[in-house]
């Protein structure tokens, strides 16, 4: 699994999504509840950014639809969307946000 810096701690905002694009990968990066998620930033349901959401109980909703994806799974919780969406690994090195979008062979 390779890490690779998203961005750094103190650029988050609690329940605030960050969109961060890593080796092509659209990714939105979110603290909440003291923890850092990183989950795909499109909408499984309709092609958009999830990080133009909103972040509320651990989900992250999308602002065109109203589909909630859960930061710890990635699996739909509310319709319209009924496919996950991708989550990814996270570290945290001092004020860096390491995120992994590649997969182990």
């Amino acid at each position: 699994m390779t890490f690779q810096r998203a961005c750094g701690l103190s650029e988050l905002e609690e329940d605030t999504p960050k969109r961060v694009e890593l080796d092509g990968t659209p990714v939105s990066v979110v603290l909440t509840e003291g923890e850092v998620f990183a989950i795909n930033d499109i909408c499984s349901h309709a092609n958009v950014s999830l990080s133009e959401g909103e972040v509320d109980d651990c989900h992250i909703e999308c602002w065109l639809h109203g589909s909630r994806f859960d930061l710890r799974s990635g699996k739909p919780d509310a319709p319209p969307a009924t496919r996950p969406v991708p989550v990814y690994p996270v570290k945290i090195e001092g004020d860096d946000v390491l995120v992994s979008v590649t997969q182990e062979s």
